[in-house]
């Protein structure tokens, strides 16, 4: 399996309105293009979820605290935890791999 931003990004164009697209899957794990507009109105998820940055900046809201990110940022959010991009550029773009179990690992002692 194999796919670009680029091949990615236009699979999204074709879906009118679309703010994110699966991409692929295996197992557990998923991984997705989103681009959101304006506002991102996302909610918390079942599974771990990490986010690589593609292009954009802007600011990450993660369980209570608030980081900058730039393009090849990775940021990573527990399942179930509140989280949200806010007071990003227009062209900001990320990949979502959402991996694991419904209600995340565990984190290693």
């Amino acid at each position: 399996m194999r796919s670009s931003v680029f091949e990615a990004l236009q699979k999204l164009d074709g879906q009118p309105g679309a703010l994110f697209l699966k991409i692929m899957e295996y197992g557990s794990m998923s991984v997705e293009i989103y681009r959101p507009s304006k506002t991102d109105l996302q909610t918390p998820h079942l599974q771990d979820e990490l986010y690589v940055v593609i292009s954009g900046s802007g600011e990450f809201f993660n369980g209570g605290e608030r980081a900058s990110f730039n393009p090849g940022d990775m940021l990573f959010v527990p399942a179930g935890v509140e989280h949200r991009f806010e007071n990003f550029t227009e062209d900001f773009v990320t990949w979502v791999i959402f991996y694991g179990p419904e209600g995340g690992e565990k984190e290693k002692a």
